[in-house]
């Protein structure tokens, strides 16, 4: 149920039309939690059904106004419930690893070239971060929700750090095994 938590977090951030928050998706919380527009405009509909948003009066009524959303009490409020409830982490499931596992037994053509790809977007992700945290988190930038938002934009730069070292170990490794690759 993250996608509704995450939009309810948009929202509280900055009320918003639908449109606003896919493109917000786009730009920010996309990078841990993906959603597609539809996914998001489905989302939305239930949300409001549920008495967790509302959609903002117009300032003047007209025929296909983009409409613009905001979180009432009941929202809030189980956004703090759900952000203070406990939940475990989730298993690690990642296509790479098992076509890796899976090369063990039967063998490793064409899985360079893919690591080297993989590589490649790994740094290219990372450099964005590092330079979202430098146009975003400039020093002395340390009220507290920037801070936690800063705590989440280091996650993926340690994240992107991490791949970026493990696939780098992993192409000297794949490059050392004796046979065709």
């Amino acid at each position: 149920m993250s996608l509704p938590h995450a939009i309810l977090t948009a929202l509280l951030e900055r009320p918003s039309s639908g449109l606003e928050l896919t493109r917000r998706f786009d730009r920010s919380i996309g990078y841990f939690w993906s959603a597609t527009h539809q996914q998001i405009y489905r989302e939305l509909g239930k949300l409001e059904a549920e008495g967790y948003i509302r959609t903002l009066p117009a300032e003047q009524p007209a025929r296909g106004q983009k409409k613009s959303y905001e979180v009432l009490p009941a929202g809030r409020a189980e956004l703090a419930r759900w952000t203070a409830a406990a939940q475990d982490p989730r298993p690690q499931r990642d296509v790479l690893l098992l076509r890796l596992r899976a090369a063990a037994v039967v063998g490793t053509d064409g899985l360079e070239a893919d690591l080297h790809r993989h590589l490649e977007l790994h740094r290219r992700q990372l450099a964005e971060y590092q330079e979202i945290q430098r146009r975003d988190f400039p020093p002395g930038k340390d009220a507290p929700e920037d801070r936690l938002r800063h705590l989440v934009l280091r996650a993926g730069i340690d994240l992107e750090t991490f791949w970026t070292q493990w696939l780098t170990h992993a192409l000297d490794e794949l490059g050392e095994l004796p046979g065709p690759r």
